[in-house]
C-alpha cells in the first residue's frame, strides 16, 4: 500500500461534521464558544450575551414541570398523509426523518404534571420535528388537553415553537388553527386560564391563533415572533423595518404580549399566575 493510499484510508475513516461528537457550543449571538456542560447547566442561556437557545422537549419538561410529575397522553396519535404529499420528499419521508430526529412520530407533545404543586396540562413544541409545524395531530393534542383540563379544573399552558401551519397538510393543517381556537373559547367560558409561552421562533398559522390567545402571553427574550418572515414584510411594504422587529421586547412595547420572562424565572411565574387565577 502506498502512502497516498494509507492518507485516503485515514481521510475516509474520519467522521463528517454531522457525524463527530461536538463538546463545544457556538452563541448563534455573541458567536461565544462555550464547553456544553457550562452552557447546559445555564438551562441553555449563553453566560455571555444571555441570549436563549433553542430547547428540546426534555429540557422544557425538565425546566418547567417539577421533577417526576410529567405524564405523557396521547402519545399513540401519528399523522397521516391523506393527500399524498410530495415536494421535494414526500411527507411520509418527512415524517420518518423527524421522528428518526426527535424519537416522536408528532411536533408537539402532551400530558399533565405539576408546576411548582400546581396541576396543569402542558402541551410543548418541538422545532426540530418539521420546525413544529401544526398538523392534525398537534391540534388533535391541544384539543385533548384542554377537554381534560376542563374535567380537572386545571389549568393549560402551551409552550410554542413553530414555523407555523403544516404545508404537507395543507387545508388539514389550517383547520386546526380553528379548531384549537374553539376549544380555548371553552376553556374560557368554564373560567380556567390558558397560559402561552412563546419560545423562538412563534410564527405563521400558529401565532395567528391558539398562541396569542393566552389569558397571559410570555415570551422568552429575544424570541422571533410574527406571522409572515421579516423579508416578505419588507419587500411588500418597501420599507426598512424597525430595530428588532419581530422579536419578544418589541412585542412588549407595542402591547401584543404581556412579560418577557427569562428561563430562570419561568417556572415561577407559570405557577404563580396558575395560583392567582385559581383564587378568583
Amino acid at each position: 500500500m502506498f502512502f497516498g493510499d494509507i492518507v485516503n484510508k485515514i481521510r475516509k475513516e474520519r467522521p463528517t461534521k454531522s457525524e463527530a461528537p461536538s463538546h463545544w457550543i457556538k452563541c448563534e449571538s455573541c458567536q461565544a464558544l462555550m464547553y456544553f456542560k457550562e452552557i447546559a447547566a445555564k438551562r441553555y442561556v449563553c453566560p455571555k450575551c444571555g441570549y436563549h437557545m433553542r430547547l428540546s422537549v426534555e429540557d422544557r419538561i425538565e425546566i418547567l414541570c417539577d421533577e417526576g410529575s410529567f405524564v405523557e397522553m396521547d402519545k399513540e396519535l401519528s399523522p397521516v398523509d391523506p393527500l399524498d404529499f410530495v415536494d421535494k420528499k414526500s411527507y411520509k419521508k418527512r415524517v420518518e426523518e423527524g421522528e428518526k430526529k426527535t424519537g416522536r412520530a408528532s411536533s408537539a407533545v402532551g400530558g399533565n404534571c405539576t408546576i411548582n404543586g400546581v396541576a396543569a396540562e402542558v402541551v410543548i413544541f418541538d422545532f426540530g420535528f418539521m420546525g413544529g409545524s401544526l398538523g392534525s395531530v398537534e391540534g388533535e393534542k391541544i384539543v385533548r388537553a384542554v377537554n381534560r383540563a376542563i374535567e380537572k379544573r386545571c389549568g393549560v399552558v402551551i409552550v410554542s415553537a413553530s414555523g407555523g401551519a403544516r404545508m404537507q397538510e395543507s387545508t388539514f393543517s389550517l383547520m386546526q388553527m380553528a379548531k384549537t381556537s374553539a376549544a380555548l373559547s371553552k376553556l374560557s367560558t368554564e373560567g380556567l386560564p390558558f397560559i402561552s409561552i412563546l419560545t423562538d421562533p412563534t410564527m405563521g398559522g400558529v401565532s395567528a391563533s391558539f398562541a396569542m390567545l393566552g389569558d397571559v402571553i410570555i415570551a422568552e427574550p429575544g424570541a422571533l415572533i410574527g406571522f409572515a418572515g421579516q423579508r416578505v414584510i419588507k419587500q411588500t411594504i418597501n420599507a426598512e423595518l424597525p430595530e428588532g422587529f419581530q422579536r419578544s421586547e418589541f412585542l412588549l412595547e407595542k402591547g401584543l404580549i404581556d412579560m418577557v420572562v427569562k428561563r430562570d424565572d419561568l417556572k415561577k411565574t407559570v405557577s404563580d399566575l396558575l395560583l392567582y387565577f385559581k383564587g378568583q
